[in-house]
């Protein structure tokens, strides 16, 4: 995923029409946790639990978040919050563009 293409999520004025954990990640960013988790919530996938785990993890409920993280399938964050974020964006960032889904520049 190019760092221009992060840009450009970023730089979004409304929320993108992309799947629900990166919309969720799109709120996050924008400062709206309650929204970013409204959300995710209700989604059983592996990704939308990966973006549940960094939600709960940005709240500072790290019991919900290893829980999600387990379901997610993957260990919990060791980086700090500004990492992960990046990290799972533009990992589902790729996945979207890889599965045609995203106009990559």
């Amino acid at each position: 995923m190019s760092s221009a293409r992060l840009a450009q999520f970023l730089a979004e004025k409304n929320c993108p029409d992309l799947p629900l954990p990166l919309q969720a990640l799109w709120y996050a960013k924008q400062g709206d946790w309650e929204r970013a988790h409204v959300l995710i919530q209700d989604e059983a996938d592996a990704d939308s639990a990966w973006v549940h785990a960094y939600l709960h993890r940005q709240e500072g409920d790290l019991n919900n978040a290893h829980y999600w993280y387990r379901r997610s399938g993957r260990s919990p964050a060791r980086v700090d919050l500004d990492r992960e974020w990046e990290e799972i964006t533009k990992s589902l960032l790729t996945k979207v563009a890889n599965n045609g889904l995203l106009n990559q520049e």
